[in-house]
């Protein structure tokens, strides 16, 4: 018999910074949500709830917030409870994130720390030319690999 499998990666962006509470049993659970893109189609996208347990929560907490890009691993969980005000039995999916990976450097810049230079830039280029290039086939046998 097969086993079952219940694995989903999603790229995405914050909606909401995230909120952080504690069990009653001591563990912490921050908890947000990200917008997917659905390519192709314009001012499209797919909402998802996630959670993040324990150290994964709390470096959540430490380094995302609304905007910020993330990479999301985890499983889907559906909960089903029944609405104390109407009676209705509701539900929802969520994901339990097992790993999110940040995106976004640390000014959510995409990656990178240092700051960006304007076009117009009084330093030297350090551009190197090429001068001697022939027009000889390249022998196979010389390349080492």
């Amino acid at each position: 018999m097969a086993r079952s499998i219940n694995q989903v990666i999603l790229m995405g962006r914050l909606t909401r910074d995230p909120e952080q509470r504690t069990t009653t049993t001591g563990k912490t659970i921050a908890s947000f949500s990200i917008a997917v893109d659905r390519g192709g189609q314009e001012d499209a996208a797919d909402f998802f709830d996630v959670t993040a347990w324990e150290k994964l929560g709390d470096l959540v907490m430490q380094y995302l917030g609304k905007g910020r890009r993330v990479l999301v691993q985890g499983r889907l969980r559906q909960d089903s409870w029944d609405d104390k005000e109407t009676g209705k039995k509701r539900s929802r999916v969520e994901v339990t994130a097992t790993d999110v990976t940040f995106l976004d450097g640390p000014n959510g810049d995409g990656g990178d720390s240092a700051p960006r230079q304007s076009g117009n830039s009084n330093r030297k280029s350090d551009d190197v030319v090429i001068e001697d290039i022939d027009d000889k086939p390249i022998d196979l046998s010389e390349i080492p690999f």
